[in-house]
């Protein structure tokens, strides 16, 4: 079994997953007559139909115990989907990317810092959210609309990884 390495969350080694959600290193303007910092359009929402929405939903998880086995990725054909976290703490991220199943040697793991979020693109192969902290919560933004919009792809046992946090 493949352990799988953490790496820091960063824009460009998550940007074939999709986008992160950060001020750090971001353009703003000055809005408010001069009292705020605007960090404008920092993802895009996707979705696959115009009748479809971007809708905003307050996830609150539960840790799982570590090391953790990888038994399965889900993805969301249909739109993308935001995580930003509410209360500061870092969490885990396990992606893929898109395709037709998730490749072992192709999932990557990444620890955002607790400043950070992130949006999957549409597709990309991902483990439901990885909290670190007991009844975490994060803003999820992400596609309401017709059509089933979950995935999931269950590793055979010999594909299965092991994730490792301290």
């Amino acid at each position: 079994m493949r352990t799988l390495s953490i790496e820091p969350l960063s824009k460009a080694a998550f940007a074939p997953f999709g986008e992160v959600i950060e001020t750090e290193g971001s353009d703003y303007f000055m809005i408010n007559n001069g009292s705020t910092r605007r960090y404008h359009a920092l993802a895009q929402m996707q979705t696959s139909a115009p009748e479809d929405r971007a809708i905003v939903s307050i996830f609150v998880a539960r840790t799982l115990p570590m090391p953790l086995t990888i038994r399965m990725l889900e993805r969301h054909p249909l739109g993308s989907q935001a995580f930003v976290p509410l209360r500061g703490n870092p969490f885990l991220i396990v992606v893929a990317p898109p395709g037709d199943a998730p490749r072992p040697e192709q999932v990557r793991a990444f620890l955002g810092n607790g400043r950070q979020g992130i949006n999957y693109q549409r597709g990309v192969w991902h483990h439901p959210v990885l909290a670190l902290a007991d009844d975490d919560e994060f803003l999820v933004i992400d596609r309401s609309g017709a059509g089933a919009n979950c995935d999931e792809h269950f590793f055979g046992e010999d594909e299965q990884l092991l994730l490792r946090h301290p």
